[in-house]
């Protein structure tokens, strides 16, 4: 950390914000936040016992969403503390260093989870346009490197982020938008010459996220290419069935995340509620709804947790 960030005007303590417009401590706000991470807890947790106690779930499909699972845990409990503090008490510092390690674990898992669905749309183009190849091409070992390429990717991007927030200059308490600390958000308030900070971010956001999000739709339009020139209305259906899941964790994964990039840096003039639900949706919505997604669509996860719902019983 530079010595503007260790003298003078540090140490920093940023003040975290809740939801514009509702009152702090507010039961409304505490309730439901607490009840999305039950569920977030829950839902993930269950998932990771299904395929784990299932035989028939050990193959690279559900490994890949037992990665995807455990992503949505490490993204919702880097949040977790800073959310449940806001909604509790009229005001939540967080101390920069806090923020910093928390805004490098909420960007590294957000990137962690771009590449699992990367390796998602993968694993479906190869079933459906190669299904004859699927178990010569995707073997466990070649997922298990992959997931360990994916985790590499995730954590060295974003490290830069970080090194070159912590040698920005800052002064006072700031008070961020959000509840948690986001890279764009902290960077606003920062001193100085903030544009190699700015341009790395938004260099490692194309090239994790604008690459992941291309490459997730060339996959599907191939896909969609060869079940259009599948003759049998059956196979059509089933075919359609497989990629459905998998279509919904992208677009309630991306969809928030593009709209919070784009009000960052150009939505100023929009009302700050605007930007606060969006990254509640972004970091929230996707973790709780995945596992429920799946296990609805899966026979075998529905039946494992269903047992276990009886076990507890």
């Amino acid at each position: 950390m530079s010595s503007s960030n260790r003298t003078g005007c540090s140490p920093l303590t940023f003040m975290l914000t809740g939801i514009p417009g509702v009152a702090v401590s507010s039961p409304w706000v505490a309730l439901p936040l607490c009840c999305l991470y039950l569920l977030m807890l829950l839902g993930n947790c269950c998932l990771l016992w299904a395929v784990r106690a299932e035989h028939a779930l050990h193959t690279p499909m559900y490994q890949l969403l037992s990665m995807l699972a455990l992503a949505d845990l490490g993204l919702s409990l880097s949040t977790l503390p800073t959310v449940l503090a806001v909604s509790c008490v009229p005001a939540a510092p967080i101390p920069f260093r806090a923020c910093l390690a928390q805004m490098y674990f909420i960007h590294t898992f957000s990137a962690i989870e771009s590449g699992v669905l990367v390796a998602m749309a993968f694993d479906r183009f190869v079933a459906i346009c190669h299904p004859l190849r699927y178990g010569s091409v995707l073997s466990g070992s070649l997922v298990a490197r992959a997931g360990v390429l994916i985790v590499l990717r995730g954590a060295c991007v974003v490290l830069p982020v970080a090194i070159l927030m912590a040698r920005m200059p800052f002064c006072g308490a700031h008070a961020l938008s959000h509840s948690f600390c986001l890279h764009q958000d902290v960077l606003r308030l920062a001193h100085g010459d903030v544009r190699p900070s700015s341009w790395y971010g938004l260099g490692a956001v194309i090239l994790t996220k604008g690459l992941d999000s291309l490459a997730i739709l060339v996959s599907y339009v191939l896909i969609l290419r060869a079940i259009l020139g599948t003759i049998s209305p059956g196979a059509r259906a089933k075919a359609f069935g497989t990629c459905v899941c998998h279509l919904c964790a992208v677009l309630l994964f991306y969809v928030p995340l593009i709209g919070l990039s784009v009000i960052h840096r150009f939505g100023q003039r929009l009302p700050p509620l605007a930007p606060a639900l969006l990254a509640y949706a972004y970091l929230l919505v996707p973790p709780v709804l995945n596992p429920l997604v799946y296990s609805w669509k899966t026979k075998q996860i529905r039946g494992r947790i269903l047992l276990l719902c009886r076990r507890g019983a």
